[in-house]
């Protein structure tokens, strides 16, 4: 069993920046896949972005290319998801998900989940 507890979210202009963060607890994350998913008032939950346990492969989402990244550091038993040139649009509550997986791949289906965090961009 594991916990996840993000925070780094809050109130920015377009264009700002801010970095999220995924601190784990209880089962070590090093072979689990995570992932960053949002979800926008009226919206479905969409997947931001994920990373293999290894690290060695990520995924993003059309609309975050080129602006968000994903890493782990698994001593720190933390994920990250840097967010840069912030747009309204982005405008959403971030939750940290992971899956234990035997290989090192990338997953569609988390079994772990945070409470998330709010991320506001005004314009």
């Amino acid at each position: 069993q594991v916990q996840l507890v993000e925070s780094g979210g809050g109130l920015v202009q377009a264009g700002d920046s801010l970095r999220l963060s995924c601190a784990t607890s209880g089962r070590t994350i090093s072979s689990a896949a995570m992932g960053w998913f949002r979800r926008a008032p009226g919206k479905e939950r969409e997947a931001v972005a994920a990373i293999s346990r290894s690290g060695n492969w990520t995924y993003y989402t059309d609309s975050v290319k080129g602006r968000f990244t994903i890493s782990r550091d698994s001593a720190k038993r933390t994920v990250y998801l840097q967010m840069n040139s912030l747009k309204p649009e982005d405008t959403a509550v971030y939750y940290c998900a992971a899956r234990y997986t035997l290989y090192d791949v990338m997953v569609n289906e988390y079994d772990y989940w945070g409470q998330g965090t709010q991320v506001t961009v005004s314009s």
